[in-house]
């Protein structure tokens, strides 16, 4: 395939969807998402996606220790407005893997199944956490990202600012795409249950 190979290296997120298995869309409604289906979503690979992806597998994991996420049943706040800088892209993965949608989701089928309305956003920048909460039992998690343990190449700034002013050659855009991914996969197999890059809080 023509994607970098550490992609299949990167965790995966497995999760139960009752709404898939009476659909009979995966069978036993289990569905697992890796961070190709993430970049496939999001149309790139950058350390905001990998990190959205970091985020919502630390809080499925915290919400649900000892057995997989229930896929729609988990509310998700963001802790800012929708167009405030990354928040969109990173609710966008985070929809992905926890079901959770705005006003656009799907309503549901008497009572059940309702998606829209289980991801919200924060009129104001509100702090970094993003909040995930079980619709059963009420448990919640705050969740933080910080990608600044994971540096990316000094040189990049150069290199970007030479491709964004057609000056770049051959050279230095293999350059700069080699040491952009080479952050991600930094991020994705060293640094994925860093809780100096990904922290959960119980609250």
């Amino acid at each position: 395939m023509n994607f970098p190979d550490f992609y299949e290296q990167a965790p995966v997120v497995r999760t139960h969807d009752p709404f898939a298995a009476m659909l009979g869309a995966a069978h036993g409604g289990i569905l697992e998402y890796h961070y190709l289906d993430a970049v496939r979503l999001a149309g790139h690979s950058c350390p905001t996606v990998a990190g959205a992806f970091l985020v919502g597998r630390a809080a499925l994991a915290a919400l649900y220790p000892d057995e997989p996420a229930e896929r729609g049943a988990v509310a998700v706040h963001m802790p800012a407005p929708e167009d405030d800088g990354t928040t969109g892209v990173m609710a966008q993965v985070l929809t992905l893997l926890t079901g959770a949608a705005a006003e656009n989701g799907f309503h549901g089928i008497q009572g059940r199944f309702r998606r829209k309305g289980l991801l919200s956003f924060a009129e104001r920048r509100e702090g970094e956490a993003i909040t995930f909460k079980r619709l059963d039992s009420g448990a919640s998690v705050a969740v933080k990202l910080d990608v600044s343990s994971v540096p990316g190449d000094p040189a990049q700034g150069l290199r970007l600012m030479a491709i964004l002013q057609d000056r770049a050659d051959d050279t230095q855009r293999s350059a700069f795409a080699d040491a952009w991914q080479d952050r991600v996969r930094r991020l994705l197999l060293e640094f994925a249950d860093d809780p100096r890059v990904v922290s959960v809080a119980h609250i």
